[in-house]
């Protein structure tokens, strides 16, 4: 289908440069980036076009207006998407998104999910985010037009604003009519350590299923990759906010199996608050390997950059001249002399636009590069997901032997076991803080009645208040409700075998420091000799 021919969408980028108003058709309209601005357009903020490349006012002043202008970039794509998914639909029966009827969003249900004659049908979990953008748009459009909402809905809450693909404003409670019945409003799934490192290894750093590099393999990005991946199951931290940390944001790697390290306010998920999370060892020393300016391969791109003067055309670069790691503050030039500025204000966008002054040439601060050197969009890495789990299906077609026909290839490429996507990891890291936790608890509580186990509840949080501090909720509901059901009926074996050496070494000394403390145990008579040697241990650990 010709491009003209169907509803598009594009998106604001103020971090390029705008065309010339010099150019004759644009002549007319001055600063472009101005005009943008005072039409109430923002960084990301789409643009729908219909057939013709003709746009739709009201359509585009819902991303503009009420509570979507204060919404995320990434929920404005997500919306944007699902609304030129539906009015591609309407257009296909001759009818305008003002004149939808229940009936139609039922028959788009139906196309989206069952329908034989769409290649493209979804899962249940995926119809949330067109349901989401629908009840949205259709009760903004409401207020301001006057036209009906076609979406049905379980009930009314106003006040709230839209910030993922499940989230209905308006929605007050009970199940939403239009909501598939096979659809769970949380999908968890996680992976074991094992698991874990066998994905990385075959699907980014060239291993078959037998340990062995595969002939032929290029992985000219796998350090960048693995240390990436192994920071989202080591950290928890959601895919745009690893992907998104400076370099001066890192601390370097020490001898603490965990160092603090700061999550910037503008990169946290709903522009909530900043926070301290936890980086393990071993994540640190992936990441300085990938940042080693002989050897890894970040240095390499960010000299390919400089040598093809990539960094010097780009637009609206800013000069970070210092970092104030107390205060958390880059210093920035500007026209009246350097600016001090928080970290916690500069969004992801804005982070890829900083660049210090270097003896070879400008050198970006944002961590993750592509192998062009410019900042890796985090969006992006959905690729490099996509990419793995495509290699790792190849690897597993060849384990069943050369005379596959090419139905034989597809269907056992369609039932390869092993496969990730990002939201996984933060799960998996999740589902092994559970298991440490739990482990501790149970230590903590015995010997305890049920009047005190509700009193050291009370005192000092149970796991669940733990776990939402480890993942950055702002309250322990939020954990419970996506982790409660699928974490608890699992066996405490099948827990601990989530950690490595490492982490079972840290679990047993934290077990023994919790026993030791508590003085409800019994543990045995230790010699002053033998208590030597246990603090050694616990020293080497």
């Amino acid at each position: 289908m010709p491009v003209l021919d169907c509803w598009t969408v594009d998106f604001y980028d103020f971090t390029v440069a705008m065309p010339s108003p010099a150019v004759d058709e644009l002549s007319g309209f001055g600063d472009l980036r101005i005009r943008a601005s005072d039409n109430g357009a923002r960084h990301g903020t789409p643009v729908l076009l219909g057939p013709g490349g003709i746009p739709d006012p009201r359509i585009n002043l819902f991303f503009r207006t009420g509570d979507m202008a204060d919404a995320r970039p990434g929920t404005w794509r997500r919306y944007a998407y699902s609304l030129v998914v539906w009015l591609d639909f309407l257009r296909v029966f001759g009818r305008g998104w003002s004149e939808a009827t229940p009936r139609d969003v039922e028959a788009f249900k139906e196309w989206r999910l069952t329908d034989l004659r769409n290649d493209e049908r979804i899962q249940s979990t995926s119809f949330d985010t067109d349901r989401a953008a629908l009840n949205t748009f259709y009760r903004w459009a409401g207020v301001r037009y006057g036209i009906a909402n076609p979406v049905a809905s379980a009930g009314v809450r106003s006040g709230r604003r839209p910030s993922s693909a499940g989230d209905v404003p308006g929605h007050g409670g009970g199940r939403d009519p239009l909501r598939p019945a096979g659809s769970s409003r949380r999908q968890v799934k996680w992976m074991l350590r094992a698991a874990y490192e066998q994905w990385r290894n075959i699907g980014l750093c060239g291993y078959a299923f037998d340990g062995e590099r595969r002939p032929g393999w290029r992985g000219a990005n796998e350090d960048r990759d693995a240390a990436f991946t192994d920071g989202l199951y080591g950290t928890g931290l959601r895919l745009q906010e690893w992907a998104s940390v400076l370099d001066v944001e890192l601390p370097p790697v020490g001898t603490a199996r965990f160092t603090s390290a700061w999550l910037a306010a503008a990169c946290v998920k709903r522009g909530g608050e900043g926070r301290f999370y936890r980086i393990p060892r071993s994540v640190l020393s992936a990441v300085a390997g990938y940042a080693d300016p002989l050897e890894g391969s970040r240095m390499e791109a960010i000299r390919r950059a400089q040598r093809a003067g990539r960094y010097d055309r780009l637009y609206g670069v800013r000069i970070v001249t210092g970092y104030n790691p107390r205060t958390r503050r880059v210093t920035i030039e500007g026209d009246a002399g350097a600016v001090p500025v928080s970290v916690d204000v500069l969004a992801p966008d804005e982070r890829r636009l900083l660049f210090r002054r270097t003896p070879q040439g400008l050198e970006p601060l944002w961590l993750w590069l592509a192998p062009s050197g410019l900042p890796k969009k985090p969006h992006g890495w959905e690729d490099t997901f996509q990419a793995a789990n495509a290699r790792i299906a190849e690897v597993w077609i060849g384990t069943a032997g050369q005379h596959l026909t090419v139905e034989e290839r597809e269907r056992r490429k369609a039932e390869c076991p092993l496969w990730a996507r990002p939201h996984m990891l933060r799960h998996s890291f999740c589902l092994k803080w559970f298991s440490i936790l739990s482990a501790v608890w149970q230590r903590r509580i015995a010997g305890f009645t049920e009047d005190e186990v509700r009193d050291l509840r009370e005192q000092l949080g149970d796991i669940w208040y733990q776990l939402s501090t480890l993942m950055g909720h702002k309250h322990p509901e939020t954990t419970r409700d996506i982790y409660l059901e699928p974490f608890t009926s699992l066996e405490i074996d099948y827990l601990m075998a989530l950690l490595d050496e490492e982490e079972t070494a840290g679990v047993d000394a934290l077990l023994r420091a919790v026993t030791h403390e508590g003085g409800r145990t019994v543990t045995g008579v230790v010699t002053p000799g033998a208590r030597d040697g246990l603090d050694r241990a616990e020293e080497s650990e």
